[in-house]
């Protein structure tokens, strides 16, 4: 074979598979062999694609479909059966997941080729990949640099060419941080829109799977296939799925696009910031409207995640305590040891934290001071959304108030790290949806993402404003030097 493939979107490829120009095949050999060659410097994939079983998968795909003989790889807190499904923790080693995730079955329905399971951070808590029981991942902008978080392997996978797509889950920021830090694209779905049967959970009333792709056409498509009301989820929401693929046709003249001051703060990369200003100039010449306007409780975001995620995270790691599945420690006293020892030696110490935070603000004497305050104040945060978009289509903001950081840079201070996700967090809480699409460049060539909010089932703006800023700038088509 002349030529390489894994540069191509999914749409691009998809057309040649159709085409006859390419058979699925040889996109998988072409991909294997540019894992082969990159993932080394990158550490993206904690399981490498079992390259007989990508090329037994690729022979067989049905071109017809609309994801048929494409390959995606998916984050590793995603079940996807006969897999591992490890949430890159100790705790975890050696679990194979016996079924599969909802949002994998409509892939796999669909006739997406499975290729490897992505790195991110233990159970998805962090915002750097840097708390993984399986190592570092690094930026394919710049090795010496984090990818972002949680969903860091999937990011680094698209951003580095590794994979035409991925899947992720968003939390607080986990696929559009990462996706920002990259430059791809990052899709945080409206809560309810994407099953969650299946996930691994964190935070069960923030958590959404989305798609990581290397254009906004993509993720469209992706999230066409993956959404859907699921019996086997009551937070999947009875609606029906739009065409995503063609509200990005229209153009964005006459759309409301609103800016809030409050996400232009001291603290904010000066490069960041000039590169949102430029995009939202952008959008004034396409013809969108730019209206100001106030979300005057996003100062209270970051606040109000570090006690609901946490407390829901203290939760659901309970079931983690060697006793169903997962490791066990050898030779426990008793019954209390098996729990205590297997779970302080199988959790890393950022999950450790979380845990520890979360069972105190859920505590008796502690519940109402802080638990039961910060959901009065995710209501305030909600309203504030709400109120918002009675005078907008979408809002833009930045995705990170920084590019890219060293490795190892915010490790000894958990604070600055959770700020990391300060402009991504108050979507979760809210439930509405929201993109992250590369908008510039720092001078050390490091990838600016732009992100655009849409309200509750307002997917179709957000992808409409997103393609049509990718359309008319060329930061999609940039390709890391690695």
């Amino acid at each position: 074979m002349s030529a390489h493939f894994y540069t191509e979107s999914v749409s691009s490829l998809r057309r040649k598979l159709a085409a006859k120009e390419v058979t699925p095949l040889e996109v998988a050999n072409d991909l294997l062999a540019r894992i082969e060659a990159v993932d080394p410097k990158l550490s993206a994939y904690n399981f490498k694609p079992d390259a007989e079983k990508v090329r037994a998968a690729a022979a067989a795909a049905d071109v017809s479909k609309p994801l048929g003989g494409v390959p995606i790889a998916i984050k590793d807190v995603l079940n996807v059966e006969g897999d591992p499904c490890t949430c890159s923790s100790k705790l975890l080693h050696g679990y194979t997941a016996p079924y599969d995730a909802t949002a994998i079955a409509k892939l796999r329905e669909a006739g997406a080729v499975f290729v490897g399971r992505t790195n991110m951070d233990e159970f998805a808590m962090g915002s750097s990949t840097e708390n993984s029981s399986w190592g570092v991942t690094r930026n394919p902008w710049d090795t010496e640099r984090i990818p972002g978080g949680s969903s860091g392997g999937s990011a680094a996978a698209v951003g580095g060419h590794e994979a035409f797509a991925a899947l992720g889950s968003d939390t607080g920021g986990s696929i559009r941080q990462p996706a920002s830090l990259c430059g791809c694209v990052g899709l945080k779905p409206t809560y309810g829109r994407v099953s969650r049967y299946g996930l691994v959970a964190f935070a069960s009333s923030l958590d959404q799977i989305g798609p990581f792709t290397k254009t906004v056409e993509d993720a469209a498509l992706l999230l066409e296939v993956i959404s859907g009301h699921d019996p086997k989820d009551n937070t999947s929401a009875k609606r029906p799925v739009p065409k995503y693929t063609d509200a990005i046709k229209k153009d964005v003249r006459g759309l409301k696009l609103g800016v809030p001051k409050e996400y232009f703060i001291s603290g904010i990369d000066p490069e960041v910031q000039s590169a949102i200003k430029a995009a939202i100039d952008q959008y004034a010449k396409l013809g969108a409207e730019i209206v100001d306007i106030s979300l005057p409780n996003t100062e209270y975001a970051c606040a109000v995640y570090y006690i609901i995620a946490p407390a829901e995270a203290s939760a659901n790691l309970a079931r983690f305590d060697g006793v169903r599945y997962g490791a066990r420690v050898k030779n426990p006293k008793d019954i209390l040891d098996v729990y205590r020892s297997t779970r302080a030696q199988g959790f890393g110490p950022e999950v450790k934290r979380r845990i520890i935070l979360g069972t105190y603000v859920l505590s008796s004497g502690y519940y109402d001071a802080y638990y039961n305050r910060a959901q009065k104040v995710r209501q305030l945060i909600r309203q504030d959304f709400t109120n918002a978009f009675q005078k907008c289509d979408a809002i833009l903001t930045p995705t990170s108030p920084t590019a890219a950081f060293k490795i190892g840079e915010k490790t000894s201070d958990p604070l600055q790290m959770y700020l990391a996700d300060i402009f991504t967090i108050a979507v979760n809480l809210a439930g509405v949806c929201g993109v992250s699409i590369p908008c510039g460049f720092t001078q050390g060539k490091l990838p600016i993402g732009l992100q655009i909010i849409g309200a509750e089932w307002g997917e179709e703006n957000i992808l409409r404003a997103a393609h049509a800023y990718e359309q008319a700038t060329p930061w999609h088509k940039e390709l890391p030097a690695i």
